[in-house]
């Protein structure tokens, strides 16, 4: 019966750092702080590039190092104590797992991905900032159109 709570326990543990440990690709709009799907005015979504800028993103995980991390923190906790002392000892087992094999999966995948922070003076008037992993044959001064949260020259 312990072992069924244990288990469990261990289970949920991961399954609630695993769902935390995974990044959005979404694209964010600096300027005005909220995401956007289609933008019905055709002048929102056409402008001129204003500037480029290379920045890192954060990176990114799958939530396998968590989960097997918080898996063998687990089995390590419930070696110590016995009664609620073990079960604490499990739980905090997992968690400290969890978290160290997230941070291990993030460091095996390497650096940051680098991104690229795109604004954009739109025919409006107004500024936007689109960040992108890639840029392709995108320049300052070309004329673009906002896709999707994508910048495309046209």
């Amino acid at each position: 019966m312990k072992a069924t709570r244990t288990l469990a326990a261990l289970v949920a543990a991961s399954a609630l750092l695993g769902g935390c440990a995974s990044q959005s690709s979404q694209p964010y709009y600096a300027n005005d702080g909220y995401r956007s799907g289609y933008d019905n005015t055709a002048a929102a979504g056409y402008g001129t590039i204003e500037s480029i800028q290379v920045t890192s993103g954060e990176g990114r995980t799958s939530g396998a190092g968590a989960i097997v991390g918080g898996l063998v923190g687990a089995l390590a906790g419930n070696q110590v104590g016995s009664g609620g002392g073990r079960t604490a000892a499990t739980v905090a087992g997992g968690v400290a797992g969890a978290a160290i094999g997230n941070r291990v999966e993030a460091n095996r995948n390497g650096e940051a991905q680098q991104m690229y922070a795109v604004n954009i003076r739109l025919d409006n008037g107004e500024y936007r900032t689109v960040v992108q992993d890639n840029v392709y044959d995108l320049r300052v001064g070309n004329r673009v159109r906002i896709v999707d949260g994508r910048v495309y020259r046209y």
